[in-house]
């Protein structure tokens, strides 16, 4: 088989896969991400939850979780990017590898912030911090993920079905529902934590229906 179609015929199964494995990890982070103690939590209820046995498990999926999400979703970029190939415009590329670049960077201080003080108690011997720490914590990794990072992810679907709408590298009724999604990131993410979940189901979608064409096209 010639290399070039060999290569055609493998990125579109690569940008599926890597996009279903960023998918399930950033579920798998986002609830991991969650299990802090609740807001207003006292002093001996923030110590109970640190000194559990079985947080130190949660501790290790979580830096390994976190990392490996935004892996694949480097790996799903990289691969739609050489999907589209000579068409691809200037403009719209520098935007959508920007802000997938950009997600991925605040996907990481997210999980950071929001681990470093579990992290520091269970593999540095830190003292088991206070209420004040906790809500510190929580608030820096809500802001880089809910406030920030799903910004820049609005952003990159709108880029994605805008470059899908030109090209016709996906259908036009999934580009509609990737402007869909991104209104509600930019403008309502703030205020319902599980509306981040939208992007890992629209890349989940995405993935699904590459993955259908390239077997048709097999």
């Amino acid at each position: 088989m010639d290399e070039s179609l060999d290569r055609e015929l493998r990125s579109p199964r690569a940008a599926g896969i890597a996009g279903l494995v960023f998918a399930v990890l950033f579920v798998v982070a986002f609830v991991l991400l969650r299990r802090t103690p609740a807001a207003g939590s006292s002093a001996a209820e923030v110590a109970e939850f640190y000194l559990r046995d079985n947080v130190k498990r949660l501790a290790v999926v979580e830096l390994y979780v976190a990392p490996f999400a935004g892996i694949a979703f480097l790996w799903f970029i990289a691969v739609i990017r050489d999907r589209i190939g000579a068409r691809e415009d200037r403009l719209f590329a520098t935007v959508f590898l920007g802000s997938g670049l950009l997600f991925v960077a605040m996907l990481f201080g997210a999980v950071a912030a929001g681990g470093a003080v579990l992290n520091a108690v269970k593999f540095q011997d830190a003292p088991v911090p206070g209420p004040d720490t906790v809500v510190f914590g929580r608030g820096l990794s809500y802001g880089l993920l809910y406030i920030f990072g799903m910004r820049v992810a609005a952003v990159f679907m709108a880029v994605v079905s805008t470059i899908s709408l030109r090209t016709a590298a996906l259908p036009r009724w999934l580009a509609f529902i990737g402007y869909a999604v991104a209104v509600v990131l930019l403008l309502g993410v703030s205020f319902t934590r599980w509306t981040v979940l939208l992007f890992p189901c629209w890349v989940a979608i995405v993935s699904i229906v590459i993955l259908v064409r390239a077997r048709e096209t097999a």
